[in-house]
């Protein structure tokens, strides 16, 4: 589960309007639908956001007109985003009448549509003059670089100031965004922004928006367990009937009761969801019969675990899934069977690596890589120990590297600079480029 909401690796403080309005100029002055490359003195995130916009032919004079829900469909998505249950945090936490700073809250949902934003009415109208209003999408896609959009895409705490925006229109403005999470799933559940004149912008508000987000992400915790309280009440006196193992999980998956079996915190929901058939093959478990229970399910295996797939294997296929930004997916399967695991972005990072290069890479070298600085090696070995606990012999070191006999994999998102979009990794960043200028392939297996 995903639980930082540090910015993003490599922040640099912001430069001076000037300095901002010079690289905005020197970044827009081609024809949209070029691939401009970022400007040394923008922050990495920033550089990558317009460089994959002019791919997308995004013009940063006119940008596209942003698409609307409807006032039904605005009121369904906040009844079922599940964020309206910590309005309250938010509220008492960023809007202070006293504070003197003109600011807007928003709140999102995970595409970027405004579910809720409140402040002043004068801040509101002017707004609205650049479209920021209810049930508005505040995406990349649709107006360009702003907070709300490049956090939901990269997942991501940012800020995002003045001619950092993408669109010209945008620049008398600036934004303070971070992500919730789901803590039940570790997927975002919305963005909550502050929003106000890029003349009154305070070094704060940053930090601000991340302390509010994981009072909300708290509150959403506090009210998962309590969830799972009243399942394991309604659990118990099934499970205490029965003489083999079983276990009761709710829809995410989360442990609720046990009988039988050592403590497993959290099963792998299957891809079809639960309801998918009456029997699963899960992680760890093997094949198990899977009926509704309540608000939950009914988990037995059926035999014993499945042995696990020999390291070393011949044909043991490796698969790294990054077609979707927010949950890379690891996928190891061989004759004796298989097993999935959700890396961290921290993993997932240094799996797409050790997959470009089959060679394998020093510690220096993944440090250069991620860092931008080789002495930073400390770190790497850490990282790398822990992604040993799941890979176990399928990844070798002197130098580290994925089993030569492992046939490897990586499906990437259509977009290039859609490539694990929250990493500022010097090297991912260059795969990036490289895949949109067509100089790099990434491994099919």
């Amino acid at each position: 589960m995903h639980r930082s909401h540090r910015p993003a690796r490599g922040h640099r403080p912001q430069a001076g309007a000037a300095a901002l309005t010079r690289a905005y100029d020197r970044a827009m002055s081609g024809e949209p639908g070029t691939d401009a490359p970022p400007q040394d003195d923008q922050r990495p995130e920033i550089g990558d956001s317009w460089a994959r916009l002019r791919r997308l032919g995004l013009d940063p004079e006119l940008g596209r007109n942003a698409r609307r829900i409807d006032a039904a469909e605005l009121e369904h998505r906040r009844r079922d985003n599940g964020l309206d249950q910590v309005l309250p945090v938010l509220r008492g936490s960023l809007i202070t009448p006293d504070a003197g700073t003109p600011l807007l809250l928003a709140i999102t949902d995970p595409e970027g549509h405004v579910l809720w934003l409140e402040g002043s009415r004068p801040l509101l109208r002017s707004a609205g003059t650049i479209g920021f209003e209810h049930g508005a999408r505040w995406s990349e896609d649709e107006v360009g670089t702003n907070g709300i959009g490049l956090t939901a895409r990269t997942g991501r705490a940012t800020q995002v100031h003045s001619a950092e925006h993408y669109l010209r229109s945008h620049h008398a403005w600036t934004c303070v965004a971070a992500p919730v999470r789901d803590p039940r799933t570790g997927r975002l559940a919305g963005v909550i922004d502050l929003s106000g004149p890029a003349h009154s912008s305070t070094p704060y508000l940053l930090q601000l928006t991340v302390t509010a987000a994981r009072l909300a992400e708290t509150e959403l915790r506090a009210r998962h367990l309590e969830s799972l309280h009243r399942l394991r009440t309604v659990a118990a006196p099934l499970l205490a009937r029965f003489t083999g193992p079983a276990l009761v999980v709710d829809g995410s998956g989360w442990t609720a009761a046990a009988s039988g079996m050592p403590d497993l915190p959290r099963l792998q929901p299957p891809a079809d969801g639960w309801a998918g058939a009456d029997r699963q093959r899960l992680p760890g478990l093997g094949e198990c019969a899977v009926e509704p229970l309540a608000d939950g399910w009914l988990v037995r295996p059926l035999a014993g675990p499945p042995t696990a797939p020999a390291d070393q294997a011949e044909g043991t296929r490796i698969r790294l899934d990054l077609t979707r930004a927010e949950q890379p997916q690891l996928w190891v399967s061989g004759a004796a069977g298989g097993w999935s695991y959700g890396p961290s972005p921290r993993h997932a990072e240094l799996l797409l690596l050790l997959a470009v290069h089959r060679e394998g890479l020093s510690a220096a070298q993944l440090a250069q890589a991620l860092f931008g600085d080789r002495s930073r090696t400390v770190t790497v070995r850490a990282e790398l120990s822990r992604l040993r606990r799941h890979l176990g012999g399928l990844l070798e070191h002197r130098p580290y590297r994925l089993a030569g006999s492992a046939l490897v994999s990586v499906r990437a998102p259509a977009e290039p600079y859609d490539l694990l979009p929250g990493s500022t990794a010097p090297a991912v960043r260059e795969l990036r480029a490289g895949l949109a200028a067509g100089a790099v392939v990434l491994p099919a297996g």
